[in-house]
């Protein structure tokens, strides 16, 4: 396997936070069904998504697990000469309470508004379990991958525990992180996820994956670098990470 396809394909699956979901149709068989679906990445790095009882893509998964997501470069200029990525997986709804629980906790941080129309309404999380990626970084960029996920090491209590740390405490440095990155900000950035290769914020409804120099494999790691960070004036560039 190539390291960079596979680091850079990850790197997009991080940064972007929505796809197109296809299923196979229950009500049109032989067609295929596509539909918008957010989604933020699990502790295997594995797409997860929230998706109502009711919706289309929920028939036709129950019928059919085999799907696809297809993620791509938000506000490209020019769809076939930016990246994008083909997940071939199959879909696993969650079962278990405990995995329920913590997907919920990880979901609800990327998007706040989930945890209403959870509670009311029939939803429930599904895991997209990889099957193989197709990644396209531009023209004659093209490959067939097998591995592109990354399991993240901080979900859970430690990733809790730091994004909590950070909003209560550190705003300014996580204002700093904002513009060191050149983003436009009209409300307060708000940290919603870490993992070994960066880190996630949110600015009102859009959020953005910004990377580590290099990765980070311990809190104490994620402490060095996010402080490095806080002190720097333009943003690090580091080697690349292994895919």
């Amino acid at each position: 396997m190539s390291i960079k396809p596979a680091k850079h394909a990850r790197e997009l699956l991080l940064k972007e936070y929505h796809g197109v979901l296809s299923t196979h149709s229950k009500a049109m068989p032989g067609f295929p069904f596509g539909s918008v679906v957010p989604y933020c990445l699990d502790a295997q790095g594995c797409p997860l998504i929230l998706i109502s009882r009711i919706a289309q893509h929920t028939h036709n998964l129950q019928q059919d697990d085999k799907c696809s997501l297809l993620v791509g470069e938000r506000g490209a200029a020019d769809v076939q000469a930016a990246g994008r990525l083909t997940l071939l997986a199959e879909a696993r709804k969650l079962m278990d309470e405990a995995a329920i629980e913590a997907a919920a906790a990880r979901y609800y941080r990327y998007f706040p508004l989930s945890r209403d129309y959870h509670r009311a309404h029939d939803f429930d999380f599904w895991r997209l379990e990889p099957v193989r990626w197709r990644f396209i970084g531009g023209f004659g960029a093209i490959h067939w991958l097998e591995q592109v996920a990354l399991a993240n090491p901080f979900v859970g209590e430690s990733e809790a525990s730091m994004v909590e740390h950070m909003n209560a405490d550190h705003s300014a440095a996580l204002a700093h992180y904002v513009t060191l990155a050149g983003l436009q900000a009209d409300e307060p950035a708000e940290l919603v996820g870490i993992d070994s290769e960066g880190f996630h914020l949110r600015l009102g409804a859009a959020l953005h994956w910004l990377p580590f120099a290099t990765s980070c494999n311990s809190p104490l790691d994620v402490r060095q670098a996010l402080v490095a960070l806080a002190r720097a004036e333009v943003w690090p560039t580091g080697g690349d990470v292994e895919g």
